[in-house]
């Protein structure tokens, strides 16, 4: 049982899951620092408050609605979605184009990689049992 459970835990997919889980954790903390250190004081340079949860403030019966708190939710998402996407996504997004470029290989001239042999000789057998039946 524990053996089962050490290999289990020694998989490729389950280690890089945790590292992957790590690193997004310290990127996510690093996102959250530019989005409120630095775009969030700009908004409030702009708009004079660090947030919008006191606008649209309705009170019914006694319970406030807050619509300026799901305002500041959806502002900040669309800030870590931009800063995620300039930051990260953009910049990779080129430099895999340049190394593509570098190499002589464009998008539409990408080179189709020849199938593995065993595959194509398990494709054939795989057909011709079919036809048997």
């Amino acid at each position: 049982m524990l053996k089962g459970f050490r290999e289990f835990v020694l998989k490729g997919n389950v280690v890089d899951l945790a590292v992957a889980v790590v690193i997004g954790a310290a990127f996510g903390a690093v996102i959250t620092a530019l989005v409120d250190s630095v775009l969030m004081p700009l908004i409030s340079a702009l708009v004079g408050s660090p947030n919008f949860d006191n606008f649209l403030l309705v009170t019914v019966n006694g319970n406030d609605i807050k619509f300026g708190v799901f305002l500041t939710a959806l502002v900040n998402f669309l800030l870590i979605a931009a800063a995620v996407y300039f930051a990260v996504v953009l910049p990779l997004n080129k430099a895999t184009a340049a190394l593509k470029a570098r190499r002589g290989l464009a998008d539409e001239e990408e080179e189709i990689a020849e199938p593995d042999p065993q595959l194509a000789l398990l494709e054939q057998i795989r057909d011709e049992i079919k036809s048997l039946r």
